[in-house]
């Protein structure tokens, strides 16, 4: 098993756990579904809290009980993942301490994690770097840059409509 390969399990369960967590808070504000939300003491706990506790779990393992490479290492690579989309996709609230959900700060943070975590997992090892393969990375990143920048643009007229269902949906 390669680092490699670790690395793509975290980019997969953040994606995946990314993708999950947005659908699920848009169809329980839109009341498609029961609200699942965790209420103690009358306050909403918010699904980063959950990404921090997984983060500080893993962070534990890895430090007092590292699993040999295996099954155990791909566990944690996954819990991994899950916790950093659960944190980063509250960014906003967390930078802001409060507002929307559907703050553009948090969808910036995942596309910059998605991007980093992409890169670590699909790029070659610099030493195998050349002037060639370089050249094409500049390329492709301004690409993407372009494609994030303009699908931001686009975010911002549905943004709106998204607080509103917010607003709406369950405390």
């Amino acid at each position: 098993m390669t680092s490699k390969h670790l690395r793509r399990i975290v980019l997969t369960s953040f994606v995946v756990t990314f993708l999950c967590a947005r659908t699920l808070v848009l169809l329980i504000m839109e009341r498609k579904i029961p609200d699942l939300y965790l209420h103690l003491g009358g306050n909403h706990v918010h699904h980063l809290n959950y990404g921090i506790f997984l983060l500080s779990i893993v962070g534990a393992v890895l430090l007092f009980a590292p699993p040999a490479p295996g099954r155990r290492l791909d566990v944690v690579a996954i819990l991994y993942g899950v916790g950093l989309a659960l944190t980063f996709d509250e960014f906003g609230m967390w930078l802001h301490l409060g507002g929307s959900y559907w703050q553009r700060a948090s969808f910036d943070a995942i596309t910059v994690l998605c991007g980093v975590l992409a890169l670590a997992a699909y790029t070659p090892r610099l030493k195998y770097w050349n002037r060639r393969r370089f050249a094409w990375a500049v390329v492709f990143l301004s690409l993407l840059c372009i494609f994030f920048w303009r699908l931001s643009l686009s975010l911002s007229s549905i943004e709106s409509r998204l607080e509103h269902i917010e607003i709406q949906g369950p405390s």
